[in-house]
C-alpha cells in the first residue's frame, strides 16, 4: 500500500519534516515515490511552516494512497488557510 506520510529531517532539537509518498513496507526514512511538501514545526523569521503540493496530494489519494493522521491534519490545515488568504 501506498501511503503519504511525514519523514524528519533537521538536526538534533531542530525538526524539519518531508511530506512523501511512500511504500507502506518500507522504512520512514527509506527510498520514497516523491516528496509533495514540507512541515517546519518550528519556523524562524520569514520561514514557512507548512508547504505542500495538493494537487499531487490528490493525485495519490485518487490512485489509492492513504494519509497518516498527522498529514490528514496538516492538509485540512493548509485548505482552511489557503480559503483565508
Amino acid at each position: 500500500m501506498v501511503t503519504i506520510r511525514l519523514t524528519r529531517r533537521g538536526g538534533k532539537n531542530a525538526p524539519f519534516y518531508h511530506v512523501v509518498v511512500s511504500d507502506s513496507r518500507k522504512r520512514q526514512g527509506g527510498p520514497v515515490l516523491e516528496q509533495v511538501g514540507y512541515f517546519n514545526p518550528s519556523p524562524r523569521g520569514q520561514e514557512r511552516k507548512l508547504e505542500l503540493n495538493l494537487g499531487r496530494i490528490e493525485h495519490w489519494t485518487a490512485t489509492g494512497a492513504q494519509m497518516s493522521d498527522r498529514v490528514k491534519a496538516l492538509v485540512t490545515s493548509y485548505r482552511k488557510q489557503a480559503a483565508n488568504a
